[in-house]
């Protein structure tokens, strides 16, 4: 043969099979960043000395932790650790789904921009971020600042962006704790998605009306600026939209969805009033009202990806389809619909709007949960995976191989062990022992300070958050006060609505022993509850075999009664609920068929 020709053939072969490697992206969501070693521009404070380092450091209190959804200081770790695997993984992209900061604040963007440039520099990874509620918190810079800091001597510290904020006596004022808008946050973290980059092959925005055929990076560049990313969301007010569409790699469009609405509270107040502005933590359903241009700029998309041979996957901060495995409409009964964040559940509109539009696969953050959604409206199909936080329980992310247009594959990673985890244990020791002194103060477990690796210190984190904050904010007062002290036999003798000698012996010709139920109570199951919430099946790694099969026999029990005594309505209602959030669709490890619209457990 031709030596000419069987070199030609050789490249042909080998082109062929670059271009069918597969694709791997990781997505890193809620990861909060809080720069715990970093600086401010206009202050000489770095923190407080921490005694096993020997380093100042800038950390929140661990009792605003434990009353919080999500931790502030750790996850700094847990993020260091997620990249590193991520690098040893040889992954080269990672798309990030907002809330990548806690507030935006201009210190946290610093550091957070300082990591990102290390590991693309050392690794040549490619971020890709999107915004989310906490980045920014409104669409203009505002002034802002915590209570929660912890200072010298134990106790909260302030800091604040100007004199007259906050409540503490013991203060810092910077510039850099102001709550960074749209601009800030462009011109700080433009090189990570926000602007074209020169090895981009394409990035557009919704208000880029180009034709893909015709793409330049020197267009594109002109159409990332901040004055080209206006839309009016009401009449004179008009707000920035960041969103972007941008091709790393051949083949594969990312659409990163901006979907921030910012709706002005007053429309007799200056469009320019920062604090005139709602904030956009309900997500997608205000898009519906609100930022229609993003449902048309996603059908155009996904008809030019179709026709230019694209594999269109779009990540945003909220969710696009339910995330409670059909359990929202029990727990609005239960515990009413302002209660377990349900004024954050999209509306079925959206999924059906968007899927509609031809978008299939979506990736999304903003929960802190592990959670697959699945819809399906005539041919039209769209999985919404949910991309679980760094900074609560379980703490993960998440990796996307796209072995073909029509195969993907889902994997979550979980972070059980984060070196450095317990670095600032010894502050945290001497914040318990001041706090100690106010008895009018609820006391954290200062137990949390025993755990061992990240896993344990998070699932400790849920326990206290559903103390101090879940069980008192979300459920009936009078239910907690009835029912709070039963162990699981006792909650067993209910489902039969009977005194317990008639329901024991009514268990016993069931076949069902009910000593095996004494081992837990209460706080158990709605611990359970709330890592099923969190987690999805992972839960059940943190969850005894036996206690989850008993708890499948109360379902069922209570699920014959029909007596309608309010508190053994509540039970019914308790089980259904843990029933539905143990069994959802796949949500570990699993493949996304886009040709037989289904997925599947792997």
């Amino acid at each position: 043969m031709n030596k000419g020709i069987l070199s030609f053939l050789i490249f042909s072969f080998s082109l062929l099979a670059a271009q069918q490697k597969p694709v791997k992206i990781a997505f890193l969501s809620d990861v909060h960043f809080q720069d715990l070693y970093g600086s401010f521009s206009d202050h000489d404070f770095k923190g407080i000395i921490n005694p096993k380092t020997g380093k100042p450091t800038i950390l929140r209190t661990m009792d605003s932790q434990l009353h919080s959804t999500r931790i502030f200081n750790e996850n700094y770790f847990a993020f260091l650790k997620a990249l590193d695997d991520i690098a040893a993984k040889g992954i080269k992209i990672v798309a990030m789904p907002g809330d990548f900061s806690d507030d935006g604040q201009a210190y946290n963007l610093r550091g957070l921009h300082k990591i990102l440039e290390q590991y693309h520099q050392k690794y040549g990874i490619n971020f890709y971020l999107t915004t989310g509620n906490h980045d920014p918190v409104g669409p203009f810079r505002n002034e802002g600042g915590k209570d929660d800091f912890l200072g010298k001597n134990g106790s909260p510290l302030g800091i604040y962006s100007k004199d007259g904020l906050g409540k503490t006596q013991d203060k810092i004022i910077t510039k850099d704790i102001a709550e960074s808008g749209y601009l800030e946050i462009l011109s700080e973290l433009k090189d990570f998605g926000f602007y074209p980059k020169k090895g981009d092959l394409f990035w557009s925005t919704p208000f880029d009306h180009t034709p893909f055929t015709n793409y330049s990076y020197k267009k594109a560049l002109l159409s990332a600026d901040y004055s080209k990313r206006m839309y009016e969301v009401e009449k004179g007010f008009n707000v920035p939209d960041l969103s972007y569409v941008v091709e790393p790699v051949n083949g594969v469009w990312m659409v990163a969805i901006d979907g921030n609405t910012y709706i002005p509270k007053k429309l007799n107040d200056k469009p320019e009033n920062p604090s005139n502005y709602k904030g956009a933590s309900i997500g997608y359903n205000n898009v519906l009202t609100h930022k229609q241009h993003l449902i048309q700029w996603v059908k155009k998309l996904a008809d030019d990806a179709k026709r230019n041979h694209k594999t269109l996957i779009a990540f945003t901060h909220y969710p696009m389809i339910d995330f409670n495995d059909g359990a929202t409409k029990e727990i609005k009964d239960l515990l009413g619909e302002k209660k377990w964040q349900l004024e954050r559940v999209p509306e079925e509109e959206v999924a059906k709007a968007f899927a509609e539009a031809g978008l299939q696969v979506h990736f999304a953050g903003h929960m802190h949960i592990n959670d697959t959604g699945v819809r399906k409206f005539g041919e039209q199909f769209l999985v919404n995976v949910q991309v679980p936080s760094l900074a609560a329980y379980l703490p993960g992310y998440k990796v996307l191989t796209i072995h073909s247009p029509e195969k993907m594959e889902v994997q979550t990673e979980i972070l059980s062990t984060v070196p450095r985890f317990d670095e600032l244990f010894p502050l945290y020791e001497k914040e318990h022992e001041t706090l100690e002194k106010d008895i009018h103060k609820t006391w954290w477990n200062k137990d949390i300070l025993k755990t061992k690796s990240y896993h344990d210190f998070m699932l400790f984190h849920l326990k206290e958050l559903v103390r101090l904050r879940m069980i008192p904010d979300d459920w009936p007062a009078d239910f907690i006060r009835k029912e709070g002290k039963l162990n699981g036999e006792e909650i067993l003798f209910l489902s039969q609505s009977l005194n317990v000698e008639n329901a024991q012996h009514n268990l016993q010709k069931k076949g069902i022993s009910s000593e095996p139920f004494r081992k837990w109570n209460f706080d158990d199951v709605l611990l359970d509850l709330y890592k099923f919430q969190s987690a999805d099946e992972l839960a059940r790694k943190d969850i005894p075999k036996e206690r989850l099969e008993q708890y499948q026999v109360l379902e069922k029990e209570f699920e014959k009664t029909n007596i309608q005594d309010p508190f053994i309505i509540q039970w019914k209602s308790l089980f259904k609920i843990l029933s539905l959030l143990s069994s959802g669709d796949p949500s570990d490890h699993f493949e996304i068929n886009l040709q037989s619209k289904s997925i599947q457990r792997l």
